[in-house]
């Protein structure tokens, strides 16, 4: 099936064409539930679009094969049953887009022809900025805030009336003299000054903070109590109407001015123009201004500004023919660069990290790119000041591309990279020696562990998730006690003391800003919690260079105790031959690795710290893959709220019992175990008839019911 989903659609057969338009109309379906009902999108905007425009050249192609649920057809997804249902009496349409100016070129062509205008006859469209956000419908009868309702699926939403009712830019009562009825429609958002307040907020609280604003925005206005609605800065941006009783213009660009003079927010980017390239030079105008407005927007869209060819021109399908969204490019914006800083690693790599002025890139706000390193900054030229290109891919970190020439300000300056390292000792920096001798393009500080930025980061990984997972200790609560005078954390064991030290300290824990009886004890209870830890996880904990997850795993297994462990690693610190031979013979170990062990091993400070921790621990044999268990060979996802074990130790289980653990549902997962509050990884296993499990299912289907 992959190779027919990459297969031109002019090379499509009728069967294939129709086998595609199956697959493309669950697909799109599964993520409009995604997006729409439950705010978490799985894919990009572009990624999106691509599987609308296939499905549409499909269609077009073969218009025999058109499905009656055809996405071409649908706009939105429909309402969330928490919500009470409107019925819009004027359907929430979506708008088609444009990826390019050639694009919108050819709108403009279709428009002409549409209504019959020759080249030389004028016509207005208006442009203003596409806001990333949740759309919304107000119904105000005589001048007053009747009802709220979301688009739904274009013709039926939720009824939000009483949160919208918390959003001081939706006035209760009109100004002027509105129509009877007048149904405003709009853009809920967040700006991106109040979502990254609000994050700091919920960090503060130890609380999960959010990834984006539009993500955030649609979630606070979806909210059952609203008074959460309340507690968070929603604004809304008026851009249209649905049932009007009397129009108090007849042009789209007077008829947004009038809702302003009844008392909403416009957009002041708003603007008309009578020339193509007028259209797309604002386009690229606001697209260079994008850092700088303060909201998310996607695009510009494009209507036709005289509501009487509006009118004439009509709809196809989902969507007017008078309007489209010129979208912006996937993953990449212009912001710009506020300040270079330097980053310590735990293995004391100075690496320069650009500081941004927030831009939503590939749906999620970037305020912190990657430069690599000296010879990167070098390379792209970059200096302090400039607007930049950055990209995003995925889950890669931000990246900075290179910056506008002509955008240059006047006060732009250059970053000296640091000879020193930042940390109070001010260390000497060197540069790695590449394999052939030479200079690499790593700096690091030479402080090792007398360096603070180097302890914090190997406390941070310490805790991290993947290695010991303590649950209310993380980075931001390393940098609290790390700089703590009476209850420091400084090595791994100090972590595991904390509660017996708390009970002499001056200063209670719980009595501490930020702190009281119940989240001091959880602390206690959850480090009590991680007395006992699996081996692998300890080794990957210890934070050895060249030493990942796979590598502690396949050096957890080979020795199977902390004590054969340590006694190998001392070996090799000590020069052993065959120590050395004995690590180097284990599958996916190197020389890299093993010098790496022996480096870590040979450090006084580096022993002392690993002896104190294990006198505080217990650490849980490794145990040898199972060949013959009843899962070995078979591909396994986990799901939902495990309650007897976490996410990570299922996987972990899985493993060791000789089976694949699998992130997603596919045609060759062979068992998915789901517990409360699985979503579409059931949903799908369900469609694809695969066998589904509980978690008391799964310990009974491996013998430790």
């Amino acid at each position: 099936m992959s190779s027919l989903r990459e297969k031109p659609v002019a090379a499509l057969s009728a069967e294939e064409a129709a086998a595609e338009l199956d697959r493309l109309a669950a697909e799109i379906a599964r993520h409009d539930a995604l997006y729409y009902g439950e705010d978490e999108p799985e894919i990009s905007d572009a990624e999106y679009d691509a599987l609308r425009r296939r499905n549409l050249a499909i269609e077009q192609r073969f218009p025999d094969l058109v499905r009656a649920d055809s996405p071409s057809h649908r706009v939105g997804y429909q309402p969330v049953s928490k919500f009470a249902k409107v019925v819009h009496r004027v359907p929430m349409l979506s708008l088609d887009n444009a990826f390019s100016d050639d694009d919108v070129v050819d709108f403009v062509a279709r428009v002409r022809r549409f209504l019959k205008l020759g080249a030389d006859s004028e016509i207005a469209f208006t442009a203003e900025p596409k806001i990333d956000g949740l759309s919304l419908s107000l119904r105000y009868e005589g001048g007053r805030l009747v009802s709220a309702a979301t688009r739904g699926d274009g013709a039926e939403g939720e009824d939000v009336t009483a949160n919208a009712r918390t959003i001081a830019d939706i006035p209760g009562v009109l100004a002027g003299s509105p129509p009877e009825i007048l149904e405003v429609r709009g853009e809920v958002y967040m700006t991106t000054a109040d979502f990254a307040a609000l994050n700091q907020r919920q960090a503060a609280l130890g609380r999960p903070t959010y990834v984006n604003p539009r993500n955030t925005a649609a979630g606070t206005l979806r909210q059952l109590d609203p008074a959460v609605t309340a507690s968070r800065p929603l604004k809304f941006f008026a851009y249209s109407w649905g049932e009007v009783s009397r129009m108090p213009a007849d042009t789209q660009l007077e008829m947004v001015r009038a809702l302003a003079g009844y008392g909403f927010a416009i957009n002041a980017l708003m603007q008309r123009f009578t020339r193509t390239h007028d259209l797309i030079a604002h386009y690229h105008r606001i697209e260079a201004e994008r850092a700088t407005l303060g909201y998310d927007i996607d695009g510009v869209v494009y209507k036709v500004d005289s509501l009487a060819l509006q009118e004439r021109l009509g709809f196809v399908s989902r969507s007017p023919r008078w309007a489209i969204a010129h979208k912006f490019p996937a993953e990449k914006a212009m912001t710009i660069l506020k300040a270079i800083d330097i980053q310590v690693g735990r293995t004391g790599a100075l690496t320069p990290v650009a500081r941004l002025e927030p831009v939503t890139v590939g749906g999620v706000v970037v305020t912190n790119a990657t430069l690599h390193n000296a010879e990167e900054i070098e390379r792209l030229g970059v200096m302090i000041g400039d607007t930049v290109i950055v990209q995003r891919a995925g889950d890669v970190i931000p990246q900075v591309l290179g910056y506008v020439a002509e955008r240059r300000p006047p006060d732009a300056r250059a970053f000296p990279f640091p000879t020193v390292c930042p940390c109070p000792l001010e260390t000497p920096v060197v540069r790695e020696e590449t394999a052939g001798g030479g200079e690499g393009v790593v700096r690091r500080c030479t402080g090792e562990f007398a360096c603070p930025f180097q302890r914090k980061e190997h406390l941070k990984h310490f805790v991290s998730r993947r290695a010991f997972d303590i649950e209310g200790l993380g980075e931001k609560q390393i940098e609290y006690f790390y700089d703590d005078a009476d209850l420091p954390i400084r090595t791994p064991a100090d972590i595991f003391t904390l509660a017996r030290r708390d009970a002499t300290a001056p200063t209670r824990l719980k009595d501490r800003d930020g702190y009281g009886e119940v989240s001091a004890g959880k602390l206690f209870e959850a480090i009590a919690a991680r007395r006992r830890i699996p081996l692998e996880r300890l080794i990957y904990a210890l934070g050895i260079r060249h030493v990942g997850e796979a590598t502690a795993r396949t050096l957890a297994r080979a020795y199977g105790t902390w004590e054969a462990f340590e006694a190998a690693a001392l070996a090799v610190a000590a020069g052993e031959a065959g120590a050395r031979e004995e690590m180097d013979a284990l599958e996916d170990i190197g020389e890299a690795v093993i010098d790496a062990v022996a480096t870590y091993f040979a450090e006084p400070h580096n022993r002392r710290t690993v002896e104190d921790l294990i006198a505080e621990i217990e650490v849980i044999e490794a145990e040898k893959p199972a060949a013959h268990s009843p899962v070995a060979g078979k591909t396994i996802v986990f799901t939902g709220s495990l309650e007897r074990m976490s996410r990570d130790e299922a996987k972990a289980m899985a493993e060791r019992l000789g089976a694949k653990a699998a992130g997603s549902v596919s045609a060759r997962t062979d068992l998915v175990v789901a517990g409360p509050g699985a979503g579409s990884k059931l949903k799908k296993a369900q469609e694809l008839g695969i066998e589904v499990i509980d978690e008391d299912a799964w310990f009974e289907r491996i013998g430790q019911g």
